[in-house]
């Protein structure tokens, strides 16, 4: 698939806010190093709303941030499955994101609030701080799953990084949640062709 991929924009913001949720709480690898889980999960969590919009506010408590951290974990998975690229890998993802959909009671509803115009929503208005991020953040990815930008959607393939990312480049070929890690994979690139190359006065050289 080629092409500028761009859903609507209150899409495209809950699609970064999830991104960055995934990649701030779940443990695993990142950028070349370990990545455990937040010691301050309210504060990992709001840094990384506020990153994908800066009017958004930090969890209310301890509780909502874990709540949602958990849910995180769960959409870190439909990522790796769908970055498998394998029809099987696709059904896991969407299976999961399915189940997240029902459990979070995501339903499409028109809001207005803070000086805005209407505009969609997906989760009960009544639903607590929580469900209501990941029944949003479970749309944004079914939306994206069911189109074929899925392909799109993929874990950091740079050694030690596990972090998720969506490629919204023209080409389509991002492969690295950042530029430090493919920095990291050219830097590394270097260095192993100039370690095969003989010394120079060895006559090896040809």
């Amino acid at each position: 698939m080629t092409g500028q991929v761009d859903f609507d924009s209150h899409t495209n913001t809950v699609l970064d806010a999830a991104l960055g949720v995934v990649n701030a709480v779940v443990p695993g690898e990142r950028r070349g190093r370990p990545h455990p889980a937040p010691a301050d999960p309210v504060a990992a969590v709001g840094a990384a709303l506020k990153a994908a919009n800066s009017a958004w506010s930090e969890p209310p408590d301890r509780s909502a941030a874990e709540s949602l951290a958990g849910y995180a974990s769960r959409m870190h998975r439909v990522v790796a499955a769908a970055s498998a690229g394998t029809d099987t890998g696709m059904d896991t993802a969407c299976d999961e994101v399915n189940r997240l959909l029902r459990e979070t009671g995501a339903t499409p509803v028109l809001a207005r609030h803070d000086g805005e115009p209407w505009h969609l929503h997906f989760h009960a208005p009544e639903a607590p701080w929580d469900i209501s991020w990941a029944a949003s953040m479970a749309t944004a990815l079914a939306i994206v799953l069911g189109e074929p930008a899925a392909e799109r959607l993929g874990l950091c393939t740079a050694p030690a990084c596990d972090r998720a990312y969506l490629d919204v480049s023209r080409n389509g070929t991002r492969r690295f949640c950042s530029t430090a890690c493919q920095n990291r994979v050219k830097t590394a690139a270097f260095r192993a062709r100039n370690s095969a190359r003989p010394p120079k006065g060895t006559g090896a050289e040809g």
